[in-house]
């Protein structure tokens, strides 16, 4: 009987060491569950907060690019007003006669494109070239006296200042196209270096979700291991009661009183009790 209480003794020792064991793994995976949390927390706090810049990036851009849109189509506007303003010049000098015996000036302007051409084309001596450049000046001056003489003209003078302010005001939105353009671009470039980084921290918060299920799954079975040894702890304390001449109650989840009293009477003869035995009145026990 003697041995079989020690047997009892020695497999309530290693239960309790086995307890403590899945105890102390359950604390040290909790531990790393609260840890895998709170990273995966602050990685979706980041994500978040980032997230929420790419759609201010986003809108930005969004906005810009509608006022690109607005200002091609004010250039558009002033580039059809220029070139109205234009075609009007044009045909006013045009009907506009010169004075008499003055060349008009298209033929003029004509006569110079030539010269010009011939003057960058042609090997001239020295002599030549003098004397080409010399009609160039002539017909660049006689150019400009009939322009001074056209911007006498009332009406002339009034188609210039109107052609004047249509080419600033196209030139002003071409400007503002390329800024709002480029200003654009530099909030979709943001925009989607973020997304990137959103990407980049949702596939960590992932790993670091995934890592935290197999962590608790861990745990919860550490736990359990560590309840079922506990409770086998138990139950061998009450067979070492009743193997002391200690009865326990029914009602605390002993074994039958058959099957225990079976034990005791076969302890007291000094038979050998084997482990299946005291397994076996361990099951009964809980039932």
């Amino acid at each position: 009987m003697a041995d079989a209480i020690e047997e009892l003794e020695h497999k309530r020792a290693e239960c309790n060491v086995r307890a403590d064991a899945h105890r102390a793994n359950r604390d040290r995976l909790n531990g790393e569950s609260r840890t895998l949390a709170d990273r995966r927390g602050a990685t979706l706090d980041e994500l978040h907060a980032k997230s929420a810049e790419a759609q201010d990036h986003r809108h930005h851009r969004d906005e810009l690019n509608e006022q690109v849109r607005e200002a091609k189509r004010l250039r558009e506007e002033s580039n059809r007003k220029l070139q109205e303003c234009s075609d009007r010049l044009e045909l006013l000098k045009r009907n506009r006669t010169p004075r008499q015996g003055a060349v008009p000036v298209w033929r003029l302007r004509k006569e110079l494109r030539e010269l010009e051409f011939r003057h960058m084309t042609s090997a001239l001596t020295a002599d030549q070239e003098k004397r080409l450049v010399g009609e160039m000046q002539r017909l660049e001056l006689a150019i400009r006296e009939q322009d001074d003489q056209f911007r006498k003209d009332p009406e002339i003078e009034g188609v210039l200042t109107e052609l004047a302010s249509a080419r600033a005001e196209a030139e002003q939105h071409h400007t503002a196209v390329g800024q709002l353009a480029e200003e654009a671009q530099r909030e979709h470039e943001a925009m989607v270096t973020l997304y990137m980084s959103v990407d980049e921290l949702r596939r960590q918060a992932d790993e670091v979700q995934a890592k935290l299920i197999e962590v608790k799954s861990s745990a919860d079975e550490e736990h359990r291991g560590h309840i079922a040894a506990i409770e086998e702890v138990r139950d061998i304390e009450k067979m070492l009661y009743a193997s002391r001449g200690g009865r326990v109650p029914v009602s605390y989840g002993e074994a039958e009183p058959a099957r225990e009293e079976d034990f005791l009477a076969r302890l007291k003869k000094g038979e050998k009790v084997s482990t299946e035995d005291l397994l076996d009145l361990q099951k009964s026990g809980r039932a």
